[in-house]
Parts: structure tokens; sequence; C-alpha cells
């Protein structure tokens, strides 16, 4: 690996991978004012740095995870294949501007005998969780146990995974834990493609037809603009778009009151689009807000 400093902080990124080393470092964190953390799974892109960016602008100190959660994963999964580049990472990071990276091995998270995990409600339930059972137990028991390790002030989270943030949200709600929850735009590439770590995976041809995914959202704002607002109306037009111009497996596209996971009727006040399709063997999911 390439070789970072563990000298000051003040000099240059630090790179912590056991929970010892991280709690002997945090009260020297802590010293030098409010911490923004960035928990994340690797395989780095810009949507991530920009949540970085966001943290240093509201926090003296940034601190950014890299694990791979297992439990957050179904059989059959891309666990074993989910791009991992720690040396990229933590040179993106170190050029970002970041103070800590905290990348523990899946023993210093989940230890033996470990058989303690957080039961999410209703707001896991459709969707995302209906597509993926056990994903959210596995996302909340993580974010909760990241949070502990690593108590923040701040946490910075994107809102391409829409229900992920409010299922995060009801988590610090419920458990009153004391870390603000940030969440930041979804960061495109240029031709609208959200960008994701599984972006990697489409081949050129695969690439092209993921696109069609902001174009069913964008055909989606249009026709609420023009004065549709029938959610029915408004999902078949979405389905329709991924289904013929992205050849894709559609697994779902709801429309659901902006801030929740309750399905509309009507675009009447805020909502927002969710779609997951997959293209090819790769899952790619998305969102956009409408009628606002």
């Amino acid at each position: 690996m390439t070789p970072f400093s563990y000298g000051p902080m003040t000099e240059s990124l630090r790179l912590v991978q056991s929970r010892e080393d991280l709690n002997t470092n945090w009260s020297e964190l802590r010293a030098r004012g409010a911490i923004g953390l960035v928990p994340t799974m690797g395989a780095l892109h810009e949507g991530h740095l920009q949540l970085v960016d966001a943290s240093r602008r509201a926090c003296e100190t940034t601190v950014v995870t890299i694990f791979v959660n297992p439990t957050q994963f179904g059989p059959g999964e891309d666990l074993q294949r989910y791009p991992r580049d720690l040396d990229g990472d933590l040179a993106k990071l170190r050029a970002r501007g970041v103070d800590m990276v905290f990348a523990p091995s899946l023993v210093d998270v989940y230890r033996p005998g470990h058989e303690t995990f957080v039961e999410v409600g209703p707001v896991a339930a459709p969707m995302e969780g209906a597509c993926r059972p056990g994903h959210f137990r596995g996302v909340a028991t993580i974010v909760l146990k990241l949070f502990q390790l690593a108590p923040a002030d701040k946490a910075f989270f994107g809102r391409k995974d829409y229900q992920q943030t409010l299922v995060i949200k009801q988590m610090v709600h419920d458990f009153d834990l004391r870390i603000g929850i940030e969440v930041c735009p979804i960061v495109r590439e240029d031709d609208g493609l959200a960008m994701s770590s599984r972006n990697a995976y489409l081949d050129r041809d695969e690439r092209q037809r993921a696109l069609s995914l902001w174009r069913g959202l964008q055909l989606a704002e249009q026709m609420c603009a023009a004065g549709h607002r029938d959610a029915a109306e408004l999902k078949a037009a979405v389905r329709r778009e991924l289904e013929e111009s992205g050849r894709a497996e559609v697994e779902y596209v709801e429309i659901v009151r902006d801030g929740t996971v309750s399905p509309v009727t009507l675009v009447d006040e805020p909502a927002v689009v969710c779609i997951a399709v997959r293209i090819g063997a790769t899952r790619l999911i998305d969102n956009h807000k409408i009628g606002s």
C-alpha cells in the first residue's frame, strides 16, 4: 500500500485501521473543534468527495470511514465483487484535505460473538426494503456502530440513497443520538447519470442504456410541470422509458411524498420519484424531486 504519514494530523492524512488506534487519536481530533464524519464503502467518486467538501466547510476536522459492510448485502448480491481500491481512495482523500481515514477490518467491526442488530420500522419496509430483505438492518447496524466508534458532531450522506437517509434519520431520532445528519445533493455525470461506485460494472453499451434512469426522472418532472399530476400516469411513463430506452429490468418506480416513503396518488405537493433497475447484471437506483 502507498505509505501515508502517521505523524501529526496537521501535516497529512492519518490512516487508522483498529478501534484502539481510533480511540487513541480521537481526543486529539476533538480538541480541534467540531468533527464531521463521512461513512463510505470505498471506491470513492466525486459524489463521495463532495460530501467531504461539505464536511470540511461545516467542521474543523473531517473523518472518512471505509468499510464494505457484509451485513447489508443479501444472498447472491455483489459483496465479493464490490469495487475496492484503498490506495486510490486514500490518494483522493488526501488531495481533498481529509484529516483521518478509519478503515477497519471485518473482525474489528464485527467481533467474535457479535449478536445485536438494529431492526428498523416502516420507513425501511417498501422499495429497497422489499427488494433487498435485511438490507436496512445491516445499514442501520453499521451506521450505529460507526457513530459509536467515531462519535462525530455531524455525519454526511448523499441524497442518491434517499430511503437510506430516512432510515438513518429515524434511527438517530429513536435512539436519541447526539449527531446531526446532513443530506447532500445527488452528484451526476455530465450526461446525467448519478455517480455510483457500481457504475464501474457497466460496459460501454450498458453505460449508455443506464442514461434511461435520468431520462425517465426528467420525463416525470416535465410531465408534472405540464399539468400531469396523476402518480399512476407518471409512473407508467417512467417505466416505459426505462424498459424501452434502457432495456432495463425495472424493480420499482414509486412516487412518494418528499421526506417520507408514503406513496402519493396525486402530485399536489413536493414528491420524489424513486427508481431501481437492473442494467445487465448491475443494479442501479436513482431519485428526483418533482412537484415543487
